[in-house]
């Protein structure tokens, strides 16, 4: 690296784990960190939310060692006098930060080992730890570590342990998980030095380095600044192909609008449809399929969905790290032509499990065809519920034996317009086949829902505000159903 770009690498702050990761998965995004950060997007209720999760963690992952010493202070020139003065000390300290380079580290967990050597725990609020995820934030602070001085003997990985099961108080000693991922980071910390320059290149690069343009993003991912790299992207683009193995390859050859896809690239019977559709800007409807389908549906049908929530350490009595705990549910049930509305959301801090269960199987009719949208949440928390109160398994099962899925027919693109862009989600499918949406309500996906609930109920909220979420809930989770039987109305119409 030349004196001038050393220079200029100098005026800048230091690059920090998150600023490594962040580049790594978006060198826009460290781009602007550096250069526009205010106009960056603000993160998701949900990411904040996981934020918020991934602190608590953390926190009790520090009870593990009652010894260690915290030096968890703001301000990165007292983080590092504090972290000076205390490793002579020889003792566990928790976010010890090091300088060098202009290359700021600061491990969870610094851990004294032998005479003069130290092993480097970070702390991640996951059950499941992924090598491209979380494998490149350790070896950065490793590096930047022996590079100020300090001998590292060994890196690990602590996590929340997915069979951890909540018996009275958090038991931190069973809820964590540790990992010896010191020969795997071994294998990566050569790339790290490189990592660097590239990263400290895209900084002092005097423009926004369009990631799209210069192939650092192969695809359009979800991240802050995606608007700002694909923005150039027409409304029916390649990436919106159903399981589009071959986009990027489109992508590479110029051809960036879906329309432009020659005859018979596209092999996947799905895509076929789509790309027929994109051409003629025409909806595609396979009668005879959605018929059968419609003829497996029972006179009596009981639209179902449920809103869930987790927490990263259990908060219930038997439930375990960040398991989907029903609080709410919205029930249609549609008998030759006849429509009730049935609902429950849980009032209080207490499991909201067993009052959930106790509703369900009273407005829940013993006929009809359970009918849900994406089976996978609502048969999930079924069977984890039978599993966790066994008195109603065998009612659980006759539920389950009773579910249809609405996804399919759209899934299997018996339907699809182009206006659903590849997707054959409930909040794409119902605007283009129902010309109904979600507009309107204050709470609007499941996610929004989840945090409403944590914040309505274990937050500082007014009685108004209280109030004025609890509706919005409700209003929520009945819009879901209340799109299910549209949807089934509207299909039940186009193949009369």
């Amino acid at each position: 690296m030349g004196l001038q770009q050393v220079i200029i690498k100098k005026s800048l702050k230091p690059l920090s784990k998150s600023d490594y990761t962040d580049g790594m998965k978006c060198p826009g995004h460290l781009w602007m960190k550096y250069h526009d950060k205010e106009n960056i997007p603000p993160h998701s209720p949900g990411v904040l939310k996981r934020f918020e999760q991934g602190h608590l963690v953390g926190e009790l992952a520090k009870k593990l060692y009652p010894e260690g010493i915290d030096i968890d202070a703001e301000d990165i020139a007292l983080n590092l006098q504090k972290t000076k003065e205390l490793l002579p000390k020889r003792k566990v300290l928790f976010e010890a930060a090091l300088q060098v380079d202009n290359l700021y580290g600061r491990a969870d967990i610094l851990v004294p080992v032998g005479k003069d050597e130290w092993d480097v725990i970070e702390v991640k609020s996951v059950t499941k730890i992924e090598k491209k995820k979380h494998y490149p934030d350790v070896g950065f602070q490793r590096y930047v570590y022996e590079k100020a001085g300090l001998k590292v003997r060994k890196c690990f990985l602590m996590h929340l342990s997915k069979d951890y099961v909540r018996q009275g108080s958090v038991d931190v000693q069973k809820l964590f998980v540790q990992e010896d991922v010191t020969g795997e980071i071994d294998k990566i910390i050569g790339e790290v030095p490189k990592n660097i320059a590239f990263l400290w290149s895209i900084v002092q690069s005097p423009t926004f380095p369009n990631t799209a343009e210069r192939n650092y993003c192969t695809l359009p991912k979800e991240c802050l600044v995606k608007e700002k790299c694909w923005n150039f992207l027409p409304e029916h683009h390649i990436f919106h192909l159903y399981h589009g193995k071959k986009n990027r390859a489109l992508f590479d050859e110029g051809i960036h609008d879906l329309r432009d896809v020659p005859e018979g690239r596209l092999s996947n019977a799905q895509q076929a449809i789509q790309l027929k559709c994109a051409k003629t800007d025409k909806v595609h409807v396979d009668k005879k399929q959605i018929k059968g389908f419609l003829e497996s549906l029972d006179n009596r049908q009981c639209h179902l969905d449920f809103e869930t929530c987790s927490f990263a350490v259990p908060e219930f009595e038997g439930t375990r790290p960040y398991q989907r705990l029903p609080f709410q549910f919205s029930l249609h049930v549609v008998t030759n032509g006849k429509k009730q509305h049935f609902e429950y959301l849980h009032d209080g801090k207490d499991d909201p499990r067993p009052a959930f269960l106790a509703a369900l199987k009273k407005a829940l009719p013993s006929e009809g065809s359970v009918v849900v949208y994406s089976q996978g949440t609502e048969g999930s928390v079924l069977k984890k519920l039978a599993r966790d109160f066994p008195e109603y398994k065998d009612w659980v099962d006759s539920v389950l034996e009773r579910v249809v899925d609405l996804w399919v027919p759209f899934r299997k693109f018996w339907y699809y317009s182009p206006q659903q862009q590849g997707s054959a989600s409930i909040k794409e499918v119902l605007p283009a086949l129902v010309g109904k949406d979600y507009e309107g309500l204050t709470i609007a996906d499941g996610e929004c829902a989840s945090i409403a609930y944590l914040d309505m109920t274990f937050g500082k909220m007014t009685a108004e505000a209280k109030k004025k979420t609890r509706e919005d809930l409700l209003r929520y989770c009945e819009r879901d159903t209340e799109a299910m039987v549209w949807i089934v109305e509207k299909l039940i119409k186009i193949t009369e």
